[in-house]
């Protein structure tokens, strides 16, 4: 057994681990603490695959911005632990279904892959090299180039969906003073300042 096979094993297994933790864990803190360690070990799994972006890409943002964002949000609510079991065992049984089918699925893939006759030939292929460009660029390459009108797609997707959420969270309330900023950048200085002329010792 190699370096890279070891090494491929170790962070398949601590992966497996922190992903079963993060299901299991019955605080919720611990939970996305244990989910920050699978993204780092899938990262690592994505180096030794060559892909050297996509692992860069899910530190930045999966572990640097999302995970970040779960553990402030899990640690500012203070979640209470025995509303959290009564609905584990509410949905236990969807959960349970749920889970068996993904299980089967992924079981079926795994079968299909071992016993397909080109999975050997894929395995085994070399990476495919742009004219002797990187990962980065040749993943920039087909993107901007061949897959241009769909990563743009994707794109206005994405946006769609943020201003749904945005227009759907909105809440107009009465009785609530709001800044008006035509109003504000219109203001002249004499509407602004008032100089009052207060005869000596007369006071205020």
């Amino acid at each position: 057994m190699n370096v890279a096979a070891l090494t491929f094993y170790i962070l398949s297994g601590v992966l497996l681990t922190s992903a079963v933790m993060v299901v299991t864990s019955r605080n919720t803190v611990y939970a996305v603490l244990f989910l920050i360690l699978a993204f780092f070990n899938a990262s690592g799994l994505f180096v030794l695959a060559h892909a050297e972006f996509l692992a860069m890409i899910l530190v930045v943002v999966y572990v640097g911005a999302v995970a970040v964002l779960f553990l402030f949000v899990v640690m500012m609510l203070n979640v209470e632990l025995g509303s959290l079991r009564e609905s584990m065992r509410r949905y236990s049984l969807i959960g349970g279904l749920v889970g068996g089918i993904l299980g089967i699925e992924l079981m079926g893939v795994v079968i299909a892959w071992n016993t397909s006759p080109e999975a050997l030939d894929l395995t085994s292929a070399p990476l495919v090299n742009y004219n002797g460009m990187s990962n980065t660029q040749s993943l920039g390459n087909l993107l901007y180039t061949h897959y241009a009108l769909i990563f743009q797609g994707a794109g206005l997707i994405l946006l769609i969906a943020m201003i749904g959420a945005i227009v759907l969270t909105l809440r107009t309330r009465e009785g609530v003073k709001k800044q008006k900023l035509g109003d504000q950048i219109g203001r002249q200085a004499k509407e602004s300042v008032r100089l009052i002329d207060i005869p000596s010792g007369s006071g205020i």
